[in-house]
């Protein structure tokens, strides 16, 4: 690869694939080494791909690929956890309900969102994958993507105090709607 294609390829999806790496590890040094190692694949593999438009979800998908290999290889070998910059220092989450929210907060909540539905609801809220997008990035059916986002979005909710939207039953005014 042309070392100024690589360039662009790096400044136009750094950002959000650190946002995506640091939802997942929670550490702002693994997040930068988990996208660091990211654009290492793509800069020894990358060529492999046959479609250059698919390459923002290739790029997902081999940062996912790295993170669950990290962290079975931490698993099996253990070793002394680096300390944490805390999440309010870190990049900023807004999915709808943050207008009445601090943004760190809700990166903050994201952060202790079960590991199974955080990757799925990081990418549908930071990065904007769809359902489909996001099936193929994590390797699971369409299925699974929309109930992980949805119990990721109620633990989400519950982290932050906020209740949960309701539809207005048959005939009940919406809250806010002057009768």
């Amino acid at each position: 690869m042309d070392p100024e294609d690589f360039k662009r390829m790096v400044e136009r999806h750094y950002e959000a694939l650190y946002k995506f790496a640091l939802s997942l590890t929670r550490a702002e040094a693994d997040a930068c080494d988990l996208t660091q190692q990211t654009f290492y694949v793509w800069a020894t593999k990358g060529h492999q791909l046959q479609e250059f438009s698919k390459a923002k979800a290739w790029l997902f998908t081999t940062l996912h690929r790295v993170f669950l290999e990290t962290r079975r290889r931490h698993t099996r070998f253990p070793h002394h956890d680096l300390d944490e910059l805390p999440m309010e220092d870190s990049l900023t989450f807004s999915p709808n309900l943050a207008n009445v929210l601090d943004s760190s907060q809700v990166l903050s909540a994201l952060a202790k969102v079960d590991p199974v539905y955080q990757a799925a609801v990081a990418l549908f809220y930071l990065e904007d994958f769809s359902y489909q997008e996001i099936g193929e990035i994590l390797k699971i059916p369409l299925g699974t993507v929309k109930s992980r986002i949805a119990r990721g979005v109620v633990q989400l909710r519950q982290l932050l105090g906020v209740a949960p939207e309701r539809s207005p039953k048959a005939g009940e005014i919406p809250n806010g709607v002057a009768g």
